[in-house]
């Protein structure tokens, strides 16, 4: 795994970026510790970190450049197929210098352009220099596993594998105040805009052609759903299954390719869970890795873990965690994020990450199977509203009973009444508006009334409704069913939250987290399935349960989805108290100018009484947008 960044200058002017390169390159050195190049010519500047997983005798180091130096490559991601297509390449004609999947994407790129993408098996974000012609090509791989983000004004074009590489290379740091306004709704800013004005993000599936001052969007890789297509599915449910047991396996394979040991992730879930069955078949003594919460058990999910660690004979390790040990790496995880981020369970994958990054470079994961088989509990909710019915009736009109019960994410019966009250709101509304209750974390007028009237006024205009409307394209569709609300997450929560989250905090820790869930034929495979085969009253992930029932314990077969969550407001009371303190005291918030001091002097009161689970989420968003404030803007 690698950082990746660059520089193409349009005018003198923006030869300043080009003698930043250096420090853009040293801002990404954890993406990969074990080396650094720069490539410089004319005015292109290339940079490049990477983490060897492969052998270094077998490594290509980059920037990488064609034999005659038409083509330099700087690419961050793994081509599973790299083999497969090198022999196809060799039959052509093709020589190798190295036994890297980094000169196969070079030959196959200066053989096919853009077209060579969809014959990747993989993850990646890459730019391609093209001397000839004087341009320069970006590319990000399917579902945004790997970040790349871009900044252009009339003097330069700069690009980078996270923003820390573009504020080095000197982008304006000016707040757009739509993205702060979609942050404290979701908990992170959805692709394409970053939290500065002129930064966006290369959406998942696009490309960039550069060349002269203009810059070409193109789209290389659509999600290939039809929901009409998806209802009337030929394959009996039998049938369903023997492909997706074949598919899944040869994805675990995949991402078992590597020239150090891989581990896994093992949560307690049903996701995770299956991949581990499945890799330790693969994999003699497999490294597992779960994380858990003994002083909070309503967090804490190891005994799970624990069942299917037995079952294989993996090589366990339960990482146990008070608010101590999350405190001790609040700092570090928070300096991790150059764009704010507030999914509050990064605490717990980076302090994960950390332990496990000491003894491996790669593990798998189970991120993407609720999206791709309706795990979310709001998935089970969209089902119930869809099929109607007594109950769901029933919980419909005591909503005026759920509305003033106590609500939190911290015990069962509190989590309970938070859910039948978001259920009994949503189920009265439109598809669209209520996909969007359920996919943020407070609603627009709550989000609206943290802000200080002159930033309100920035916030409510037609970009706001532009953006949110790209958002919502899939549940406007017609034939509509669940299999639209993940095609949904899949654009929306996916790439921008659980993604970004592994990306993130594993190479913050120069660890390389691979899905196998994310295989693009996996994908395509679920999406052309009808939403009945996923779930049904009281089952989510229905086909994927009944798959590889055989392989799991029996508890785990009907356990409920337990989110990956930490206990935050406890945290928030304790340790990171004081955090609270500083970066939302009155002073600061009133010589700020972007939040309303009253607003948000409230959230500090209720956090510190009983009601804490009312606000620990508002809290969070703020704490981390005010770190990151701080350490970048003011």
């Amino acid at each position: 795994m690698c950082g990746i960044t660059g520089v193409f200058i349009f005018s003198e002017q923006g030869q300043k970026a080009l003698e930043r390169l250096p420090a853009a390159v040293a801002a990404l050195q954890h993406r990969g510790p074990d080396a650094d190049g720069v490539f410089l010519k004319g005015r292109i500047g290339l940079g490049h970190r990477r983490l060897s997983l492969i052998a270094p005798t077998a490594a290509a180091n980059q920037p990488f450049s064609s034999e005659g130096g038409r083509y330099t490559l700087v690419f961050n991601g793994e081509i599973f197929n790299y083999k497969k297509l090198r022999k196809e390449l060799e039959a052509k004609g093709a020589s190798f210098r190295t036994d890297s999947d980094t000169e196969v994407l070079l030959h196959l790129y200066a053989r096919e352009r853009q077209e060579c993408l969809k014959k990747l098996t993989g993850f990646f974000s890459l730019a391609i220099y093209d001397a000839e012609e004087d341009s320069l090509f970006l590319a990000r791989d399917r579902y945004g596993e790997k970040p790349l983000l871009f900044y252009k004004d009339a003097d330069k074009f700069l690009f980078g594998s996270e923003m820390s590489a573009l504020i080095a290379l000197g982008v304006p740091r000016e707040l757009d105040y739509t993205s702060l306004y979609q942050y404290l709704q979701l908990t992170y800013v959805p692709a394409p805009a970053t939290m500065l004005k002129g930064v966006k993000k290369l959406l998942p599936g696009q490309s960039l052609y550069v060349r002269g001052n203009r810059v070409q969007e193109n789209v290389w890789y659509r999600l290939p759903f039809d929901g009409e297509k998806a209802i009337h599915n030929s394959l009996t449910y039998t049938q369903q299954q023997t492909k997706l047991k074949h598919l899944l396996q040869q994805a675990v394979t995949d991402r078992l390719v590597a020239d150090v040991p891989v581990g896994a992730f093992l949560s307690g879930g049903i996701d995770s869970s299956v991949v581990v069955a499945l890799a330790a078949r693969q994999v003699d003594k497999l490294k597992t890795f779960s994380v858990g919460f003994p002083e909070q058990p309503f967090f804490d999910e190891t005994r799970y873990a624990r069942l299917v660690a037995d079952k294989y004979k993996t090589e366990h390790t339960e990482l146990l965690l008070s608010n101590a040990d999350l405190f001790e790496n609040l700092f570090k995880t928070l300096d991790s994020l150059s764009e704010p981020f507030a999914d509050s369970s990064a605490l717990a994958v980076y302090t994960l990450s950390k332990h496990v990054g000491q003894e491996m470079k790669a593990v798998l994961s189970g991120d993407g199977a609720d999206e791709l088989f309706g795990g979310y509990n709001k998935h089970l909710a969209e089902y119930r509203v869809l099929s109607g019915g007594a109950k769901a009736e029933a919980v419909k009109k005591m909503k005026f009973l759920w509305d003033v019960l106590p609500k939190s994410r911290n015990s069962f019966a509190a989590n309970k009444v938070r859910q039948l009250q978001r259920f009994a709101t949503g189920a009265g509304l439109l598809p669209q508006d209520r996909y969007w209750l359920w996919a943020t974390w407070q609603q627009e007028e709550e989000a609206l009334a943290l802000l200080a009237p002159e930033s309100q006024a920035a916030v409510q205009n037609r970009l706001y409704r532009a953006r949110k409307g790209r958002l919502l394209e899939c549940v406007s569709r017609k034939h509509y069913d669940l299999n639209h609300v993940l095609c949904a997450d899949w654009r929306l929560v996916l790439p921008n939250d659980m993604l970004a989250k592994i990306d993130l905090m594993g190479m913050a820790n120069s660890l390389e987290i691979r899905s196998p869930y994310l295989d693009h034929r996996l994908v395509k495979f679920a999406f052309s399935l009808p939403a009945s085969a996923k779930i049904g009253e009281s089952l989510q992930k229905k086909i994927l349960r009944d798959t590889f029932r055989e392989l799991l314990p029996p508890e785990l077969y009907r356990r409920p989805k337990q989110g990956f969550e930490i206990p935050l407001s406890a945290f928030l009371q304790t340790e990171g108290r004081g955090l609270a303190n500083d970066y939302l005291s009155e002073a600061f918030i009133a010589s700020q100018g972007i939040f309303d001091v009253q607003q948000v002097q409230r959230v500090r009161q209720l956090l510190d009484s009983d009601k804490a689970a009312l606000v620990q989420t508002q809290a969070w968003m703020l704490l981390v947008f005010q770190y990151w404030w701080r350490k970048y803007i003011y």
